[in-house]
């Protein structure tokens, strides 16, 4: 994976790298589907390719929302999407006690933004080998994320990629201040921007987080522009009736124009 991570900013096609697939693992063939779906995509127009999913969702405003279906069972399906199509996988941990277990099935580890300043997890995700995706928080600037990068590797692990998605502004919406990608760029790993989690919504009454899905090209195109070395992006054949922030997943039929009209994009600015 460390040979794939050099390439993410120096692709033959010039392209950005993308993470994308559904907010959680929801079952084997609807994981598949959309991880086959993707690659299509993404072999297509030349675009490094990551499949995401959580093979379980720990932060949930409400008991009852869904969490997985069994980490065990996730964590397989994420380790035959890697194995028969051949693509780098990346899953989300939130305890120390879970890096070594999601390491065994997956190439990239993700720390969530509201763990990002958690040093016993970032310690453990580090010690595995594997690539670890730190995701900022929303409450904090980019440049405190230099910190997470040094605990990262300073057990020796040089394999870190941080991701943007947002900041918080008041208490139900989130903004993306896009000086950040270049200040975090400055600390020499690969700076990715999360076009569906900088839409979320949160804190509804509901106990259900909201979005603003149909502002996800605006984020993505701006990022793009700004110089961005991938993009994260959740994706549904579904998004309506998916079990895990639907609200602010792209529509998995829209993803190709989308992907299409960012790499004209890429390439007017190199």
């Amino acid at each position: 994976m460390l040979n794939y991570l050099d390439k993410l900013k120096n692709t033959d096609s010039g392209n950005f790298f993308l993470m994308a697939g559904p907010c959680a693992i929801e079952g084997e063939d609807i994981a598949m589907r959309i991880a086959e779906k993707i690659i299509t995509i993404t072999d297509k127009l030349q675009i490094p390719y990551i499949f995401k999913g959580s093979y379980r969702k720990a932060n949930r405003s409400k008991g009852s929302s869904f969490t997985g279906i069994g980490d065990e069972k996730a964590l397989r399906i994420l380790e035959r999407i890697g194995r028969e199509f051949g693509v780098p996988t990346v899953t989300d941990i939130h305890e120390s006690g879970e890096a070594e277990m999601a390491a065994a099935y997956v190439d990239v580890l993700q720390i969530p933004a509201f763990l990002c300043r958690q040093t016993d997890l970032l310690i453990a995700a580090a010690e595995t080998g594997k690539v670890v995706n730190v995701k900022k928080g929303q409450f904090l600037s980019a440049g405190s994320m230099k910190f997470a990068v040094e605990k990262v590797k300073e057990v020796g692990n040089n394999k870190v990629i941080l991701t943007d998605r947002g900041n918080t502004f008041g208490y139900q919406d989130l903004i993306v201040d896009y000086r950040g990608l270049p200040e975090m760029q400055s600390f020499g790993v690969p700076v990715v921007m999360d076009c569906t989690h900088s839409l979320q919504q949160p804190n509804q009454s509901s106990g259900v987080t909201g979005g603003k899905p149909e502002l996800i090209s605006t984020i993505a195109k701006a990022a793009i522009a700004v110089g961005a070395d991938g993009l994260f992006i959740e994706t549904h054949p579904d998004p309506a009736n998916a079990k895990s922030d639907g609200a602010n997943m792209l529509h998995l039929d829209l993803l190709e124009e989308t992907l299409t009209k960012l790499i004209r994009i890429r390439q007017a600015i190199l």
